[in-house]
């Protein structure tokens, strides 16, 4: 989860958010070199005091500097529709959740069980115990195992939301009428929070997403306890 004074992006625990953080890095890099280069070619127009009169027309320096940030951008254009493909693959999925939005509260559906579903609603602050995140924390909590393929199917009852994790890279819209899916692989144990992200009503804030990563063997042990 994001903490105090993080200016970073949260820590992955997904492949796919692995490779957004890479993909990152390698943008970024290339964003400073272009920055440093062009900051130095016109601190250099600026403070040097040589000037050439016959200068008329310069084609070697114009297509330089043209079919180069072409170059640049091929090189930021290829990681980036590489991954836009990996986040739409869809594979095989061990486990499918149905994520519905509401105002304003989740209901999640464990589509593969008989009559697994509950709702998740916010704790509010007056009752949240002491080892508690206010405004993060919800009564029921989504389980999920870790190093499974799990397929995320969404949509809403009444407006607009978009279910958000940011630790696992993942985003997806819910729209009414619509049903759409994501596919991701939790690859550590823990607790991973998220919020909704789409402008939603006045109590928009007001609807985290929590997800418990378990091993396999417990999730079977919750899941038989829930569903007896």
């Amino acid at each position: 989860m994001a903490t105090w004074a993080n200016l970073g992006l949260q820590d992955s625990s997904s492949p796919l958010m692995e490779q957004l953080n890479f993909f990152h890095d390698h943008t970024l890099l290339i964003l400073t070199m272009i920055t440093i280069l062009v900051g130095y070619i016109m601190g250099m127009l600026l403070f040097n005091k040589f000037t050439n009169r016959y200068l008329l027309h310069g084609q070697t320096i114009e297509i330089i500097w043209t079919v180069l940030p072409a170059i640049i951008l091929m090189f930021i254009a290829f990681p980036s529709l590489r991954l836009l493909y990996l986040m739409d693959e869809i594979n095989t999925p061990s486990i499918t959740l149905k994520s519905i939005g509401h105002q304003w509260y989740w209901s999640y559906e464990y589509s593969d069980f008989l009559n697994l579903e509950f709702d998740s609603y916010m704790i509010p602050t007056n009752e949240l115990e002491t080892n508690g995140f206010r405004l993060l924390d919800v009564d029921n909590r989504i389980v999920l195992p870790m190093n499974n393929q799990i397929r995320i199917l969404v949509t809403a009852t009444d407006v607009l939301h978009s279910w958000t994790v940011p630790s696992l890279g993942v985003k997806v819209d819910a729209t009414p009428g619509r049903l759409n899916q994501i596919n991701f692989l939790i690859n550590r144990p823990g607790l991973f929070f998220g919020q909704c992200s789409e402008i939603c009503g006045a109590n928009h804030s007001f609807m985290p997403i929590v997800i418990e990563s378990i091993p396999m063997n417990y999730f079977i042990k919750w899941i038989t306890s829930m569903t007896n």
